[in-house]
This record gives C-alpha cells, structure tokens and sequence, in this order.
C-alpha cells in the first residue's frame, strides 16, 4: 500500500495543482504513512522533476519533415552519441526531407528505420550527440511516477509528470503489437515521440499514440524498441520473426499453462522443427507462456534468422524444440493494430477461447 499511496504518486493522481497536492500530502503523513517520517512535499517533487528535466532535455530535438500533404513536426531523442535518434512511426515513419533542431541549431536528418508493427522510427544526424540512458519498463508497477519531455504544437521542450496507469496488450477490442505502457499523460500535436523516462531520468518507452481525446497515451516498452535497433545493428533490417502455430485456450492447465497449439501450418518452422497441434505452450526463448495472450510479447521479440528455444507439454512429457523463425509473410504490411479475428499483428495466430472453456 505505501509504494502506491507516497506523495509521488499522489502528485500524479491529482495532477499539478499545488493546494490540492499540500492537502493530500498532508493527509497521507498524517493518518497513511507516519511510520516513514518524512515525505516530500509537492516542492521537492517539483525540484526533482525540474533537475529530470534540466539534465535529460538536452537530449530531446524536434524534428520536422514532410510527407505527402503537407509539413509535420513530432518529437524525438537520441539514444547515443553518434546522433541516432527514436521517434514515432507517425513523425518519422512515411515523410521526407527531415531536419532535428538541437543545442540551438537545425541538422539534416535521415531515416534509418521505419516499422509500422513496432509503432517508431529511427532517425540519424552527422554529429555527435547527448544521449539519454535506457531504463527498464519492466521494473514499473501501475501508479509509477514517469515524465515526459516533447515539443507541443509550436512551443520549446515541455516537461509532463504523470504515472503510469496500466500495461495492455489490446485496446477497443484491438491487440496491439507487444504490450504497451499506458500512461496518464495528455498529449498535444508535436508531442509523438517523445521519450517517457523513470525518475532516475531513464527511457522507459516512446509515446507512439494519444487516447481519448489526448488525455493519456500510449508508449511503447523500451525493450521493444531495443529489438528494433539491435536487428538493424545486426542485419541492416528489421527481421520481424514468425514461427506459424495457432493458439487457443486450452480446457484444462497444464504446467501452469493454458496456451494450446490448435494447428501448425504446413511448411512452417513450427511444422519443420517438430511442434505439433496438442501441444501446450509453456516458453518461447525467455518469455513464459501461461495463456494465449502472452504469446503478444514473446512473438514480438522474435527474429528471423534466429534460433528459438521452444518449450512445450506434449503427453504429460516437457519438450524442448531448437526452432529456426523464418521472416513473417506480412512482415511489411504488419499493422500497429489488428482486429482479434484477423490478428496480423501477432507472429503466432491468437485464437477465441473455445466456448466449452470454463
């Protein structure tokens, strides 16, 4: 309970204003917390999110650029000294003619990568650079404070405190790509982009979305944009992989796992390296399969060309199967998004549960 309930995340809840923010402190160091001593007050909050912002702005440029219609401009950061640059899909993904603004200066820019699947892009400039440190989204919980550094319409770099609000793999009934981190941060037009950093000033994920009405958004894990950089890095491309097995709900759990393979197609590596329909999903390389859906995650980390360690129940016997993951058929028209019953976005086909699933 304290880790959700301290004045950080309280700041958070209830947004900037500082009367609101004095009075809720106030009230957890009174009745909530008085075990901890001393908490920080709304203005050492505010100290820490400004030296975040003052040490990592730096590193954060706007970029501009053009697509078929008309100019755009997004955010965007570098992740190392040479001058690479993240950003969304939507800023860097389709236009031309790019320029970052940076340490009061404009350079040109050229794409390097853009990935529909994956939601971002990367960018690269002739120069040297700041760069901001890469954290782990996967130490964040729900209410985790986070910032947000992005160029809002036509205004300079501008600091968002907020938290984060959830981990989803699908949205309005759509699976995303991996799992996203939701965050309660508004977004305006500009702000695509924009890293979303820990309070040690790490990136923790690329805000690649906005919902409702911008009132919060979605980022993309870190580690995922990670995968991205190091296929390029490894083989000038992105090597989205592909396996080629269906998945639904099994009846029963097995292995603490409920992820049946209800078929595995024909020519595929999952047909040619010995996986079969029955089988229960229980690990795909380091990621844990414990129903359906987390093969989301474990699907997207996979590259083709790459050898996967593939773990599965078959006959009440674990086996291990050494699987070669082949380039996904689609692998260039991957949506960000895709519909449950046409579930592209997934390397292996995610399944409805069958209706006798109890």
């Amino acid at each position: 309970m304290s880790r959700l309930c301290d004045s950080n995340r309280a700041a958070a809840v209830f947004g900037k204003s500082d009367r609101v923010v004095r009075w809720l402190t106030l009230l957890i160091f009174a009745f909530a917390l008085p075990a901890r001593g001393q908490e920080q007050s709304s203005d050492s909050i505010s100290r820490e999110v400004k030296q975040l912002f003052d040490r990592c702005a730096r590193s954060v440029v706007k970029i501009h650029g053009r697509d078929e219609h008309s100019d755009l401009s997004g955010t965007g950061f570098f992740v190392d000294p040479t001058g690479t640059i993240y950003t969304a899909y939507s800023v860097g993904g389709e236009a031309t003619n790019f320029s970052v603004e940076f340490g009061g200066k404009k350079f040109p820019a050229r794409q390097m990568v853009a990935d529909l699947r994956s939601g971002i892009a990367m960018l690269k400039i002739d120069s040297a650079s700041p760069a901001l440190p890469i954290g782990k989204s996967e130490q964040l919980a729900v209410a985790a404070p986070v910032v947000m550094i992005g160029y809002p319409l036509d205004l300079p770099e501008t600091p968002s405190f907020g938290m984060i609000a959830g981990f989803d793999r699908k949205y309005l009934d759509r699976y995303l790509s991996t799992t996203h981190l939701r965050a309660n941060l508004p977004t305006q037009r500009g702000e695509a982009g924009a890293p979303l950093l820990n309070m040690k000033g790490e990136v923790v994920g690329i805000v690649v979305s906005s919902l409702e009405n911008s009132s919060s958004c979605y980022a993309l894990p870190i580690e995922a944009a990670e995968k991205i950089r190091n296929d390029f890095v490894r083989f000038g491309e992105v090597r989205h992989g592909w396996i080629g097995a269906h998945l639904a709900e099994a009846v029963e759990e097995t292995n603490g796992s409920r992820a049946e393979m209800t078929e595995v197609l024909e020519n595929t590596p999952a047909a040619n390296f010995g996986l079969q329909a029955g089988d229960i999903l229980l690990q795909v390389g380091r990621k844990e399969i414990h129903q359906p859906d987390d093969i989301i995650d474990a699907s997207f980390f996979l590259t083709a060309g790459d050898i996967v360690p593939i773990t599965v129940v078959r006959g009440g016997q674990k086996l291990t199967f050494k699987v070669r993951a082949q380039f996904h058929p689609a692998a260039q028209h991957l949506p960000m998004l895709a519909s449950p019953g046409n579930n592209q976005a997934l390397m292996l086909d995610l399944q409805k549960a069958p209706d006798n699933t109890p």
